[in-house]
């Protein structure tokens, strides 16, 4: 059944952010042709756009582990992919400001759970949820037989019933933790107090700004609003059964400004990091921003950086093959 209400009603407008701008003109440069890098342009915004609207709706997604955010896979296809946690991967196609009909390429109507449409206003600097649709057949989709940004709600919500993935105490930070509201106190499962975590031998270890070569276990002065959580992380078979820390310490610069240190520790009865552990900072497009590998003896690594309000980011804790990445937005 499609949704027969005037576009302007059931479109949802949300502003074309600097940084969906950045990575998509980032991608777009990697492209061989003007025609290609113009499509990847586009598929960027599409995703970006969508990806926004579902955490502020509460809906966990990934979109650095998709076709649209692996550099060779961008090159080969024309994809705009987004994936739901547990659920699958949705199609997020752009269509320009007087478009009536939307291109969707036969090589995407497969392994998808659903295909979102967004009106793209650069001039404005706009961009619109039209609505989607759950199958595609043909080439080109009509606007007017899209149904509603609400519906897409709806439909995720029944693929969630039936994979037994309830989204009722979902919230973005499940798969993209929201740093600044740890300020307001609030926190996404899973991230405890250090304290609870560590070892009582780790509790006194310092987070110092210095470089990740210079560990430091002095004390120094803190702001009274910094915050500090641990989240366990665990690599298995890697590990040989011993999980390690991933710590994140905040402390604001300025009202747009946050620095960060992020630390991974031993847990248990363990004293050092297995040699090789690394720790990766990744930018939004997925590239490697910053890392440090835990020698021999280390009790600790660490990296330190600043991001501004709206910035996203990951967080990679890895060994050998095995790695778990967390993500965030400032």
């Amino acid at each position: 059944m499609n949704y027969q209400a005037r576009e302007n009603d059931r479109s949802l407008p949300l502003p074309i952010t600097q940084a969906a701008n950045s990575i998509a003109w980032q991608f777009s440069q990697q492209q061989p042709t003007s025609q290609k890098a113009e499509q990847v342009r586009l598929n960027t915004l599409a995703v970006c756009a969508v990806r926004d609207y579902l955490e502020m709706m509460g809906v966990p997604v990934n979109w650095n582990e998709c076709d649209s955010w692996n550099p060779f896979m961008r090159a080969c296809v024309d994809a705009a992919d987004l994936e739901v946690l547990g659920l699958g991967r949705l199609e997020c196609r752009a269509i320009a400001t007087d478009a009536s009909t939307c291109y969707v390429p036969p090589e995407v109507w497969e392994d998808r759970i659903g295909y979102v449409v967004v009106r793209l206003d650069e001039v404005e600097k706009q961009v619109c949820i039209l609505g989607f649709v759950q199958q595609v057949t043909q080439e080109q989709l009509t606007v007017n037989q899209l149904r509603s940004p609400e519906d897409l709600l709806s439909h995720l919500q029944d693929l969630s019933a039936i994979t037994s993935l309830s989204f009722a105490n979902a919230n973005p930070p499940t798969s993209t933790v929201n740093l600044r509201q740890w300020f307001q106190n609030t926190f996404e499962p899973g991230w405890q107090t250090v304290v609870s975590l560590l070892n009582p031998a780790e509790h006194n270890l310092t987070f110092s700004f210095r470089k990740t070569e210079e560990l430091n276990t002095n004390e120094v002065d803190r702001p009274e609003n910094f915050v500090r959580r641990a989240k366990l992380i665990d690599l298995g078979m890697q590990l040989a059964g011993h999980a390690v820390a991933l710590v994140m310490e905040l402390r604001p610069a300025s009202e747009q400004k946050t620095d960060l240190i992020v630390q991974v520790h031993p847990t248990g009865r363990e004293t050092f990091l297995p040699p090789s552990l690394q720790l990766i900072v990744l930018d939004e497009s997925g590239s490697v921003f910053l890392e440090a590998k835990a020698r021999r003896a280390d009790n600790y690594i660490q990296l330190q950086f600043s991001g501004t309000t709206g910035e996203r980011f990951s967080v990679k804790v890895a060994l050998g093959d095995v790695g778990i990445t967390e993500h965030f937005i400032i």
